[in-house]
């Protein structure tokens, strides 16, 4: 009988640290990041929510800065449906899907593609690209806005950041807050 008691006081205090004190632990850090622990969105002036900085949203105007292609198959960018691709890369869906996109963009042997504008990243939801990506679609938002190339350039000069500071020399653009920076609903 000493042994069930003793156990059953293991059990329960192993339940209290365990569930409880691991429960509020976590809450008391996300206090210290509210932003982040939100799901890091973006609100508009009236403070309706227009995305989020952590998933990937469909751009197709051609006015807007385009992602690399989602993994999530026809729901797009939907993030219940994220998930990596296991297709091989000589899958024949990848490569028509890479020849699409390489129409989409307008790529020529002069002007090749970068690759990860025609490839998914692991989530499938990865809302950045590179300055690389950035700036080649910049002749085409520009054109289609009627800006100067060199405000475009200058925008995605400004919203480029190094994820991994120094450790991380490719600086990389968050494609949902430049396009809202183009329609000038951020600043």
């Amino acid at each position: 009988m000493a042994s069930l008691v003793a156990s059953v006081r293991l059990v329960v205090a192993t339940m209290v640290i365990c569930v409880v004190g691991y429960t509020v632990a976590i809450l008391g850090v996300a206090q210290l990041f509210p932003e982040t622990a939100q799901g890091s969105l973006i609100t508009a002036a009236d403070g309706q929510v227009i995305g989020s900085r952590l998933i990937a949203q469909d751009f197709t105007e051609r006015r807007y800065f385009w992602l690399r292609p989602s993994a999530a198959g026809r729901n797009g960018y939907d993030a219940t449906a994220a998930a990596g691709s296991n297709k091989s890369p000589t899958s024949a869906d990848l490569t028509e899907r890479a020849r699409a996109l390489v129409a989409r963009f307008g790529a020529t042997p002069e002007r090749p593609l970068p690759a990860e504008l025609a490839a998914a990243s692991g989530s499938g939801l990865d809302p950045h690209i590179s300055i690389r990506a950035a700036a080649y679609q910049a002749a085409r938002v520009a054109a289609a806005r009627g800006v100067p190339l060199s405000r475009v350039q200058a925008l995605i000069g400004q919203h480029a950041f190094a994820p991994g500071g120094l450790l991380t020399p490719e600086r990389l653009v968050n494609v949902l807050e430049l396009n809202l920076a183009l329609d000038g609903l951020l600043r």
